[in-house]
Parts: C-alpha cells; structure tokens; sequence
C-alpha cells in the first residue's frame, strides 16, 4: 500500500482524535516509521530537534536529526540528520543562536551502535553509557565543539531560555546528578546530591528553576539495587517522581507523589504547571499518559487518552503548540512517532476541587446529620446544607423559589413482615437547581443524599443495628460530592454548554426511588426537552483494579463508545446495558431518557454502620467525576440523543422479595457467576457455610449469572423454604442447603 503523508495544513486527526483530549487540537502527525522521540522546539518555534531510530533512513540506532516545521507536507524524506550516523546519540537541543544543537553521543569512543540492555527479572532497564559526550553540531551536521570529555555518562542536556546556561546529567560525582554549565562549557556546579537517578531536567521559561525526574531508593535492598546496577551502567526507572528546584539546588521540592513511573516533565509556559509523563495509573500492562499538574502537586490532570505510550512533551516557545510523542496511529509494531497539537489551555475551573468534595463527604457523612434519613431532621439539615452550595454558585431554582422540592410517601416499617403492616407518613426533600444555557436539550445530572440514619426503616445489613449512625459516606454522600462538583464545574467554567442541566440530588432513595420518581414525573412535565440523565450513586470506594460499573450504556446508541473513549487511564470498566437498576436513574430510564449510573461498586461496609469517610478514595472519587465530566461534554455537543428500550428483563433489579439471604454481592458483572463481597453473621448464608469470595452459580432451579438473577431467584422464594445453592470456591463447586428467612 502507497504511504500517504500528512499536510501541515490539512488536519484530518482532528476529526478522528479522541474526544476528551480536549486539550489538543488539530493534532497532526510529523514523522512516519521507526522510533521516534525526544522531540523539542528551535528558538523560534520554526524547527524540531529529535532523535530517530529508522532502518529506512539508514539510523540503525538513535541519531539526531531536524525537521522544519515550515514544511506543507511531511515525510521520512522531512529529516535532515545532524549527527555523524556513529555510535549512538540522545537528547538534543537547540543552542540559543537556532543555529547549533547540542547533544549526546557515543561515537568518541566508537562507531558501532552499543546494544540495548536486555530486561532483567522482569524489570525494563535504562543504559547510562559512560561512553556519552556532550557535542555542539551546526545544522548541517558538522560537529563544531565537544563540550565534556570526562570518564562515565554525561547526557541529557538542555539549554536555558536566556541561552545563558546548560544543564545535564553526569555521573562524574559517582551518582546520577544534575549538573548545569556556562554556554559555553565553563563553571561547572553540582545541582542535586541525592541518591539516585536526576535526569530529564528542563529550565522554567524564566530560566530560574529546573524540573526534573528521580528516583530515591530508600530501603536497603533498593539502594544496593540500584547501586548494583549502576555500576553495569544501567538504571531501572520504574520508581520516579517529579521535583522541582532553584538552578543552584535550592529550594528541592518533591511534586508528585503517585509512584510508579513520572518522568519527562517540561514546566507549562506560566511556570505555575508541569506536564510530564506517567504511568502510575496502570494496574497491568504498558501504559503511559501526559499529565497535568500544578507546581505545588495540587490538580492533577490527565491530559492524553489515545495509546499506550505518550512522552516526551514540549511547549513550544510561545505557548501555542506541544509536541509530544507517541505510538497512536501505527504501522508496525514498536513503532513511535511524533506528534504536534495546538494546545488549548485548561479552563482553572475544570479541575475538580478535593478539597471541596472531601468537605461535601465529610459534613454530609458526619455524626451530626446521623445517617439523613429521609423525612428526618438531619436530613432537613443536610438539605439546607446543598441549598447553601447551590446558592454560592448563583443556580436558579428549578421549581419556586426554593431549591428544595417537597415530597409525601408512606413507608412501611417491616416491609418483609407480613404479618406487622404499620406504615409511617414521611414528608421528605428533593433538593434541585438549574443551570439555563438557553440550549434546546436538558441534561439530568443526579444522587441521592438520604442514607439509613439510625436504622429506623430497618435497611441495615447489620443485624440488631438500630440506634447505630449509618453514615453513608459513600452511600451516596461521594454521589453527592460529584453532582456539587460538576454544578461548580459546568456554571462556574468559561464555557456554554450546549445543554441545560438540572442537577439534581434526591431523598427517598434508600425507601424505594421515591424522590427520583417524583422529579421524574415533574422534569418530564415541565422540561419535556430533558434527554438524559447521569446518575452517581456509590463513586467512593474505588478498588485496587480501578473497576468501575457503568450502568445504562445500551440506553442510546452512542453511549459505549462514549464511555470507552473517555474511561479513565487504568481503569476497568464494565457497561451493564440495563436501563434499570436499584438506584434513582431507573426512574428516569421509565420516562424514556437515556441515562448512565456511575457505581464503584459494592463492599464489607454497605448499608452498615461503617460506611465512614474514613475509607472513601478520594483519588477515585477525583477521577469518576472527571470521568462524568467528560462524558457531559461529549453528551452536549451530541445532536441528537436517541433513546433506546433495553431488554425486558432488565427491569428486574428491585423484585419483590420475602426473604433474605445475608450475602452482599458484587454488582460487578463476571462471566462465572454472582461474587459475593461480604457474608451477614447468623444469616443464612453464613449458616450453611457460604464465604466472602464465594461465586453462586444456581439457586434451585435458576442459574446466577449476575446479581439480577440472584434477585429474581429470592423473588421465587418464601420463608422458610430449604433450597439448594451452588457456589465455587477457589475453582471447586459446591452445594449446600440454606434456609431462607
């Protein structure tokens, strides 16, 4: 097949890039087979230093070459190599004339290409060639000066903004430190002395500080690791961080602090930000992102969404474009390109505020609102509470003058008890406000804040629990912290949404959907353009495997691929197609809109006195709202959300049911059966000998396939019935007897 190369002017990606990189635009591809990296602008902004591994070009390992970005078009034929073809070479960079680049190479010692490290116990490893040497070439590729000429590895140079200073790093102290010089290779200083790896460093634009990446190896056997390994030349860079400090040293600080792998940072034209690389996200495989942060580690933000390996960013001197590289769009195999994008900066408003939603979930779980139980007083705090946050955002009311929206219900004490029908009148508040963006469609954004109080209604699964404070912290105070986060986000931002959003937060919830499906009824009357409705209930508790549920996905035909497109790096996510389910998007799903629910999943602490603020993950709580933000931006600027039935027995997710087993389960879906998360004492469950991390395959006669099954198949039993139940354990299938309460 011919190749077809890009147009400088011609931005086809833009069509086809992935939605939430909302910061690129017009992203266009520059180079085309081989390994290509380490990319960084001219002076000027009008030409790119880079570094090339292409057996077409005849760079059989890394060279340096240039490329004008003044070019219509682009191909491998674009590159002009400015190193001599020997030995190896990296990081280049532009001297401040534009006229020279400065960088690494090997070819003073020799001309054959030095072979890669291979990985050891698994573990990736870095050369650090003592053969390294820093040389100036002009830009046709004569090498004018040798700037270092010193026994072990001196690489990775970078030149100041002012053009006054280099700085690099070099072993020459017997560890991994940066180093800065004159221009012109004078006044050699030691900047860093920690043990480990500094490298990677970039001048701030005002050529005051250096960001840079390091590892700190802080056990014994950490250290005589890496001390082992720097005596072969290598380093294992899976354990780096981001730091910042003056140009002399001073003023060291630590930025991230998310393990794994951060590296390749470059200061955001403010200085107050630094994009790097990451992939401190992953839970398995390959997989690195830019990201975002601000110099004092607060807002973190991923920036890159497409591929598994984006690196190497740079601004480009006035601001306008980063260049960056990454493996999307290939070819073969291994192969890594480079990529320039027209940067759009983000809106301070955008990020989500931890702060604030770790305030939001600590008031709303505290003792003092004891549980908000629907129709108490705590909850008419807790109402008071969201009328107050929406208020500081300057909302409009949905309904009145109030945000608050009354509802009436009866609720049966012992719903389960036949025998004992008293019922409790119980006047409740809806909490509701409106964002008008003058659109032709409306967007429900909802959760609900009610929870068990003391237990009074009797929803506990803690046996003999009443008078005990059933906080709720992630059920749902996290679903209510999201909705007041994206209400902030979406009215506070510099943006007009193509959309109205209702946001939404619901009492009644724990009693049965009671006030989702009296707003239902009033949205649907009253704003008869209402489209869609996102539901957060239970975002808190993110576990390990990052797994996430996303409900209501087969509810409109563009919604899996929304979600798939905007998920989080390192997540797992599952779509459940059902329109249905045991929480207040249902309602809204039974008024024809498209809906999604957002739903970490279930855990020892549901429904239990133990729900506490305490145990909420709050990067996972940052994260899904993200998440739900980027899905609304997508849903705004969709022309039209088309509704769609799912199937029938998706409506099975609340049956009603006279008895109890005692398991709490896994709402997450997996092929082999219904996982039980937690066992209740002295339920039945228990009794017959059922565990946590059990899998039901089969009540009776029903096969389990998933916790709608399992709810179909206590629709089917009484108390007292003896049943069979298959379960799994640790691969082995078993069957006991439960008596059902």
């Amino acid at each position: 097949m011919q190749k077809v190369y890009m147009s400088w002017a011609i931005v086809l990606l833009s069509l086809t890039a992935f939605s939430q990189e909302t910061h690129l635009k017009n992203i266009t591809k520059l180079t085309f087979g081989g390994d290509n990296a380490e990319a960084y602008f001219s002076p000027n902004g009008s030409m790119l230093t880079l570094q090339v591994t292409n057996k077409e070009l005849g760079a059989i390992c890394d060279q340096i070459y240039t490329l004008n970005l003044n070019e219509k078009t682009y191909s491998p034929q674009s590159l002009k190599r400015i190193s001599n073809g020997k030995g190896r070479t990296t990081c280049s960079y532009f001297m401040p004339d534009g006229q020279h680049i400065i960088f690494a190479s090997t070819h003073g010692s020799q001309n054959e290409c030095p072979p890669p490290p291979k990985p050891r116990d698994g573990k990736y490893l870095w050369a650090i060639y003592p053969e390294f040497d820093l040389y100036i070439a002009d830009l046709n590729g004569n090498i004018v000066k040798q700037l270092t000429n010193s026994p072990g590895y001196d690489a990775e140079a970078v030149v100041s903004p002012d053009g006054k200073k280099i700085a690099f790093t070099s072993t020459r102290s017997g560890d991994l430190e940066l180093w800065t010089m004159d221009i012109d290779g004078s006044n050699l200083k030691q900047v860093t002395f920690g043990l480990g790896y500094d490298g990677g460093s970039f001048f701030s634009h005002d050529s005051k500080k250096l960001v840079f990446r390091a590892s700190r190896p802080k056990t014994e056997e950490a250290i005589a690791e890496y001390k082992s390994l720097l005596q072969e030349n290598v380093v294992a860079p899976t354990e780096m961080e981001i730091y910042t400090c003056n140009v002399d040293g001073s003023d060291l600080k630590q930025i991230t602090h998310l393990g794994k792998a951060n590296w390749a940072p470059f200061f955001h034209p403010s200085d107050q930000k630094i994009i790097f690389s990451s992939n401190h996200h992953a839970t398995r495989g390959y997989d690195f992102q830019l990201y975002m942060i601000d110099v004092n580690g607060a807002h973190l933000k991923q920036i890159t969404f497409e591929s598994e390996f984006n690196a190497f960013p740079m601004f480009s001197p006035d601001g306008k474009k980063l260049v960056f590289s990454s493996n999307r769009q290939q070819q073969a195999a291994r192969e890594t390109n480079v990529f320039i994008a027209d940067w759009v900066d983000i809106d301070p408003a955008e990020y989500v505020d931890e702060v604030a939603a770790k305030k939001h979930i600590s008031y709303l779980a505290s003792d003092e609102l004891k549980g908000r139980l629907a129709g108490s007083k705590e909850e008419q705090k807790a109402a008071k509470y969201l009328n107050d946050e929406f208020k500081k955002l300057g909302l409009k009311s949905y309904q009145g003058k109030s945000y608050s929206i009354p509802f009436e219900y009866k609720y049966k004490l012992n719903p389960k008890d036949s025998l004992n029908q008293q019922e409790v009148s119980i006047k409740a508040n809806n909490v509701v406000a409106f964002l008008d963006n003058k659109a032709a469609k409306t967007i429900v954004i909802g959760a609900h804040y009610d929870h068990l109080g003391v237990n009074e209604h009797g929803n506990s699964t803690k046996m003999n629990s009443k008078g005990e404070i059933h906080n709720g912290a992630d059920d749902n105070a996290s679903g209510v912290a999201g909705v007041l986060e994206l209400a902030r986000m979406l009215s506070q931002n510099k943006s007009t949404e193509k959309a109205n959003y209702i946001f939404a937060l619901f009492s009644g919830e724990e009693d049965g959907l009671i006030g989702s499906k009296a707003l239902a009824e009033i949205i649907k009357t009253q704003s008869p353009n209402t489209v869609a409705m996102i539901n957060m209930d239970m975002i808190g508790r993110l576990n390990d495997s990052k797994d996430l549920v996303v409900g209501g996905t087969g509810t409109c035909p563009e919604f899996p691929k929304m979600i798939e497109r905007n998920k989080p790096a390192g997540f797992h996510v599952t779509q459940d197609e059902s329109g249905t389910g045991p929480t207040d998007h249902t309602s809204f799903y039974l008024k024809d809109m498209a809906v999604l629910n957002f739903f970490t999943g279930t855990h020892n602490d549901y429904h239990k006195p133990t729900d506490d603020e305490d145990k909420i993950n709050y990067y996972g709580v940052k994260n899904v709202i993200e998440y739900v933000a980027r899905c609304v931006h997508d849903l705004s600027n969709l022309e039209k959300i088309e509704f769609t039935k799912t199937k029938a027995n998706a409506g099975k997710t609340r049956p009603k049911y006279k008895v109890t087993m005692g398991i709490m389960p896994d709402y997450t879906e997996h092929p082999d059966g219904l996982h039980v998360d937690g066992v209740t004492d002295n339920r039945p469950a228990q009794k017959a000998g059922i565990q946590e991390g059990d899998v039901i395959t089969k009540i009776g006669t029903l096969v389990i396939k998933d916790v709608y099954g399992y709810m179909e198949a206590l629709a089917k039993i009484n108390p007292g019935d003896e049943v069979e139940v298959v379960y799994t354990r640790n691969g082995a299938a078993q069957t006991v007897k439960v008596k059902f309460e």
